[in-house]
């Protein structure tokens, strides 16, 4: 489905951004691997990849929440493959906290990771994109970008503004053949949900089970997570010629949790 393409996915050394990445390179695409951690991990990711699928995978080590970082490694991207078709902006962090308490450094943290990173790779990847006239980018936005959720003042902003950002970009290059759309998950099993369980169960008093039940899966009537290979999927699906028409939408894929 996407031989002779590049899909650039942040945050892709585990979790959602890793089965994204899987999931592209499964349908013939060439991938760029990024993470913020060690080097050697980042690496570790794409080579998997690369060995697993036969394509080539570009591993790229870079903080998105520095634009400088984000713009060398779109310019590297481009040097090796020529252009990126598709932009996952999936990195993300979390911290969990009352508003009066909130750690300003962690709230600037959280935005510049999970909001202002997706306009960093936006601004340098559409120029390509508008070039070919035809690109897909995918923000991995969540269910809290539209309904919100006690002691995540941050996550909640960011999410509700990449709301904003997916549906004003693809207004902006629609006639390029080019389309925005948010993927917006409710709760899915990954170590980011994993390692929020601490702070919430502080926060409102209540045990690691309790925590699971009563406010994680208690949201989604499915009663049970979202997986990373489904969302995933999801992706693959928007990259896709048959989801053309798919743009500025933000798409729940949360077990029916703002249904309600």
């Amino acid at each position: 489905m996407f031989t002779g393409k590049t899909a650039l996915v942040t945050g892709s050394t585990r979790g959602i951004g890793f089965e994204i990445a899987r999931a592209f390179a499964a349908k013939g695409a060439n991938v760029v691997v990024n993470g913020a951690g060690d080097s050697a991990r980042v690496s570790a990711a794409a080579s998997e990849i690369a060995k697993e699928f036969g394509v080539e995978a570009l591993a790229w080590r870079a903080d998105v929440s520095d634009p400088e970082e984000v713009d060398a490694m779109v310019a590297a991207a481009r040097e090796k493959f020529g252009v990126v078709d598709i932009l996952v902006a999936n990195a993300g962090v979390q911290h969990v906290a009352p508003i009066e308490d909130f750690p300003l450094q962690e709230w600037r943290r959280v935005l510049d990771t999970n909001l202002s990173s997706a306009f960093y790779a936006l601004r340098a990847a559409l120029p390509g994109m508008k070039a070919r006239q035809w690109g897909r980018v995918i923000l991995i936005a969540s269910a809290h970008a539209s309904i919100a959720s006690p002691y995540k003042s941050a996550y909640v902003a960011a999410k509700h503004g990449l709301a904003g950002l997916a549906k004003t970009a693809a207004l902006e290059v629609a006639s390029h053949g080019i389309t925005v759309n948010a993927i917006a998950p409710g709760y899915v099993w990954t170590e980011l949900v994993e390692r929020q369980i601490p702070a919430t169960m502080a926060a409102r008093g209540m045990t690691r089970e309790e925590v699971i039940d009563k406010v994680l899966l208690a949201a989604q009537p499915t009663r049970r997570f979202v997986t990373p290979r489904e969302v995933a999927a999801f992706a693959v699906f928007l990259a896709s010629e048959e989801a053309r028409a798919i743009t500025g939408a933000i798409l729940p894929m949360d077990g029916g949790w703002t249904a309600q």
